[in-house]
């Protein structure tokens, strides 16, 4: 059984990746920097959220219903540590082999987001929702955050409670700008224009190692699984 210590550690690791996703946080930043923007970027973070929180409810359900075991060793958490290592292996190698070939263009991504910004809210809305959703490297990490949550053998309540946390902290990239705009908006425009070029410019390289990262975790914990066996 997963120690409350470990299982802290890694929803917080998974959450910290999840919450670097560079087409939402430069959305965001156009959406801080465009009209109503408390308004449209509140709303924005809220969907986000909600997304986060419904699918890893979504997958404690799964998991409880379908008796799936997530200890070290299992066939579950260890097919699903391969999988996710071999996806992120592929997402990461694409990003960063684009990223050569395009040389100094901003990643293709870039080049939608400002049509994306301009959207009515519920479009808005359901175009960063429906992004998450088809984000492999996130899904894959939300399974594996609500593996780890089922490997504690915790109570309902204490997994709801869980899982909030690691929402929470999913968030926090997308939190701090509209905090720091709802609080003194004339002193963090310069800010956020320059976090937005940065982004624009380094966004897919930070996608390409991250993935690869989380790729090399993932396939050691895969590999230590069917060596647990």
């Amino acid at each position: 059984m997963t120690t409350i210590a470990t299982l802290g550690a890694e929803l917080v690791a998974y959450a910290a990746a999840v919450s670097l996703s560079p087409i939402h946080i430069g959305l965001l930043l156009l959406l801080l920097l465009g009209p109503n923007p408390i308004r449209r970027s509140s709303w924005f973070v809220l969907s986000w959220m909600a997304t986060i929180g419904g699918v890893v409810v979504v997958l404690l359900t799964l998991g409880h219903s379908l008796l799936l075991t997530m200890d070290q060793g299992s066939a579950h958490r260890t097919g699903l540590d391969l999988l996710a290592a071999g996806a992120l292996l592929a997402l990461g190698a694409r990003e960063l082999l684009e990223r050569r070939e395009d040389g100094d263009e901003p990643p293709a991504w870039t080049r939608q987001l400002n049509r994306f910004s301009a959207l009515p809210l519920p479009l808005l809305i359901a175009v960063g929702v429906g992004i998450e959703l088809a984000s492999p490297d996130d899904l894959f990490l939300f399974a594996k955050s609500a593996g780890a949550i089922l490997a504690a053998g915790l109570g309902s309540g204490a997994e709801l409670a869980w899982a909030g946390g690691f929402t929470l902290v999913a968030s926090l990239a997308l939190l701090l700008p509209l905090v720091a705009v709802v609080i003194r908006r004339d002193r963090v425009i310069p800010l956020l224009e320059g976090g937005k070029q940065l982004l624009f410019a380094r966004g897919d390289l930070l996608v390409g190692l991250l993935s690869l990262a989380l790729a090399i975790y993932l396939g050691w914990e895969g590999i230590s699984g069917l060596r647990a066996t």
